[in-house]
């Protein structure tokens, strides 16, 4: 599962969040499977992708080189390993409620950490979209969070997103309705969700994009 979302304010943004997408695509399919080593297959090929958009800029002034945020999961047997650069997120839900989730690098997620500021808070921050890393940009490799296996319950729901997503949501909403959905109607709850990201956001609304999968065990 990848979802990549092209920065604001810098060109290109949707080239680079499918240069990205395609690079890592790409490396997966030609991959025996299963993974031997996902957490090492996710560094390298996030690596491959960084390195790949910012070919896409390097005949632009810095500061308009294309970026893009990302993140991926791979599921393999009844685990899960992820990984993502800047505020696209990954949502380990069970039951309703949220198990875990990334952690954005961004300027306000650090303030949520350090307790300066509440999760409320942080919704109207005038600092809410500044990304302290991404893909592209700089030559050098950016901030990058992998995670390591994560054991998989019956049902439990995976869930990645950009910010125009959860950033027009409350989490607690997002979890009940992703979670309550049947299977068969999991994609009309995440357009629902996202129609909703959207008019919430109002006119600066920013691109939505989700993925979601439901694991079930073969026991």
């Amino acid at each position: 599962m990848i979802v990549s979302d092209g920065m604001g304010g810098h060109s290109d943004g949707a080239l680079a969040a499918e240069t990205a997408v395609n690079v890592i695509a790409t490396a997966f399919e030609k991959q025996p499977h299963p993974l031997m080593d996902p957490m090492g297959f996710l560094h390298l090929t996030l690596g491959l992708a960084h390195r790949e958009v910012v070919a896409l800029g390097m005949q632009l002034p810095l500061e308009q080189r294309p970026r893009a945020t990302i993140a991926v999961c791979i599921v393999q047997g009844d685990g899960a390993w992820w990984a993502h650069i800047g505020d696209s997120r990954i949502y380990h839900l069970r039951q309703g409620r949220i198990l875990d989730r990334t952690r954005d690098h961004s300027h306000v997620e650090f303030l949520i950490r350090e307790r300066v500021i509440s999760a409320e808070q942080a919704q109207g921050h005038p600092m809410r979209n500044f990304v302290e890393c991404c893909l592209g940009g700089e030559p050098l490799l950016a901030e990058m969070c992998i995670g390591g296996l994560r054991r998989l319950e019956d049902r439990d729901v995976l869930l990645l997103c950009s910010d125009g997503l959860w950033g027009g949501l409350e989490e607690a909403d997002i979890a009940t309705s992703v979670s309550r959905a049947p299977d068969n109607a999991l994609r009309d709850t995440l357009s629902t969700l996202a129609a909703k990201a959207v008019a919430a956001n109002g006119p600066t609304s920013d691109n939505t994009s989700g993925a979601v999968l439901r694991w079930h065990s073969v026991s």
